[in-house]
């Protein structure tokens, strides 16, 4: 019988990825979700990006499961060999308080591993990001998987928060006594996740090509992130969860060093400026976000890292694990031409 993996937050940009990769690999599937009722609409959006010959039937289920409550996790690990924890609390804004986002995190992370280890779980691997490695310091080195961003720091945003947190108690949860099984866990930390979206529904990091697409912002800020495609990204989980030198160690998920929102820019006026669309090429200054920042609280988080590249070294995942991975022009191509597909980017006039 082929081994059970849940997958947390199983409706999310991630997890469908990595569904869709563990069931052509032969694993039997749990997703939480949370509500369950999610389930036929889960199975709506993976049955057409199926591979040839793989089903869903008897090998497929949701189960309804909430990082704010303990209710659930336990029949969600129950007989699971392995657990992929991608579930994250989404928030369409950024919260005014921001234990808003990091406590949920952190006690969640927390939930789904007393529940995995009480079931025997072997092995957790867990979405982390970059953002747990390369902020609240100094941008005066290449950042590592040694590296931790310093939630008291200037100006971090409540998002690298949570995932600085969420990881380092996990990591503290596997070495206390409280992890009675021994339980292994990995951490994959990925950049700017772009790629091929499955449906209608698409994540926080496409929303940079969205607002391309749809010219809804004048310009792009000077600000830089590790790309990295959300196919790579599901294969560093699956491969992580059994590669005999992965427990204990943490990954950074990128195809490149750190580069400008404005390439991504470039690449789609290459390629979809002859078919109508008008493409944001202009660099706005630090001004410009700061004045736009006074009507969109959101953008106040970006403005201390404009003009602050940042570098990362992603070769460890590439040697230890093995993975090739795709090219930030492959990736940007497939994420707006599915952006397209399923109507979240408008046909130009």
């Amino acid at each position: 019988m082929s081994d059970t993996v849940l997958v947390t937050g199983g409706t999310g940009f991630i997890a469908q990825h990595c569904i869709l990769q563990l069931l052509d690999a032969g694993y039997n599937v749990r997703a939480s979700a949370r509500s369950a009722s999610r389930e036929a609409e889960l199975i709506a959006t993976l049955t057409p990006h199926l591979a040839s010959g793989t089903t869903l039937e008897g090998r497929f289920s949701v189960v309804a499961a909430d990082l704010t409550s303990d209710a659930g996790w336990d029949e969600a690990v129950a007989k699971c060999t392995y657990v992929l924890h991608v579930a994250s609390p989404i928030f369409l804004k950024v919260p005014k308080d921001e234990n808003e986002m990091i406590v949920p995190a952190r006690d969640g992370t927390l939930r789904v591993l007393r529940a995995s280890s009480r079931a025997g779980v072997r092995r957790v691997v867990m979405t982390s990001s970059v953002a747990a490695v390369a902020y609240g310091t100094p941008r005066d080195h290449v950042y590592t998987e040694s590296d931790w961003t310093n939630v008291e720091g200037d100006d971090v945003d409540p998002y690298a928060k949570s995932k600085a947190v969420a990881e380092k108690a996990a990591w503290d949860f596997i070495d206390s006594t409280q992890n009675a099984s021994s339980m292994e866990l990995v951490t994959i930390l990925p950049g700017l996740v772009l790629g091929p979206v499955l449906s209608s529904h698409f994540s926080s990091s496409g929303e940079s090509v969205k607002r391309m697409m749809n010219h809804e912002v004048p310009g792009m800020p000077d600000i830089w992130f590790p790309p990295v495609d959300v196919r790579d990204v599901a294969w560093s989980h699956v491969t992580a969860m059994t590669h005999p030198s992965a427990a204990g160690q943490r990954f950074i998920c990128a195809a490149s060093d750190s580069v400008p929102l404005l390439a991504i820019a470039m690449i789609l006026d290459e390629r979809y400026k002859s078919q109508g669309y008008k493409i944001p090429l202009r660099k706005l200054p630090k001004s410009a976000v700061r004045l736009v920042a006074l009507f969109d609280r959101d953008l106040k988080f970006i403005i201390p890292e404009i003009g602050k590249p940042f570098h990362v070294d992603s070769r460890k995942i590439k040697t230890q694990l093995g993975l090739e991975p795709r090219d930030l022009a492959e990736m940007t191509f497939t994420m707006a031409q599915t952006m397209i597909q399923y109507g979240i980017v408008k046909s130009p006039k």
